[in-house]
């Protein structure tokens, strides 16, 4: 960690403790867009991407894709807005990449396609736990897949596996193992 410090006087002023900066999955920032684009492969880093590399840019917001006939969107921003809580985006400020959280036992970010035994529609959530509590609860499950709504169907879709198959790094979907 380091500081900003400002001399005044015989004395310093700590002005602002720099951490690292990071995107916020399940957050958006409303307002101050001066643009707005797609993105078909709906991965969160080109918005961020674009952002670092646009002097105008301040913050930027992704949103997941609503359906599968509307893609992924990224809106730039000349002011940073407050962020609100919204499971359907990922925002941060210039010089924020897109850091998915960490928790024991879920891939965020990760899809493990194949071994699909079973799928179903299910409420779109931060962190697929209604997937994770299926496969839990059948002895077949060995992993599964959480798909965000939009991707391969208009609502959110859970896979169960009954093989561990290798991960992928796809913005689309949270994973697990179980067994």
């Amino acid at each position: 960690m380091w500081y900003w410090v400002k001399l005044l006087g015989a004395g310093l002023v700590m002005l602002a403790s720099a951490m690292p900066l990071r995107a916020q999955v399940g957050y958006d920032r409303s307002g101050n867009d001066y643009t707005t684009f797609t993105i078909r492969n709906g991965d969160p880093t080109v918005c961020a991407t674009r952002c670092e590399h646009d002097a105008r840019c301040r913050a930027w917001s992704f949103s997941f894709p609503r359906t599968t006939s509307e893609p992924a969107a990224c809106r730039l921003k000349g002011r940073v807005p407050p962020r609100q809580e919204n499971n359907c985006c990922v925002s941060g400020v210039r010089g924020a990449g897109v850091i998915e959280p960490h928790r024991a036992g879920i891939e965020f970010a990760i899809d493990r396609f194949g071994g699909d035994y079973r799928f179903f529609d299910t409420p779109t959530e931060p962190d697929g736990a209604a997937c994770k509590t299926a496969c839990d609860a059948d002895k077949t499950c060995r992993a599964w897949t959480y798909v965000r709504p939009g991707y391969v169907a208009a609502s959110a879709r859970c896979y169960l596996k009954n093989k561990l198959t290798r991960p992928r790094a796809k913005p689309c979907c949270i994973s697990g193992v179980v067994r």
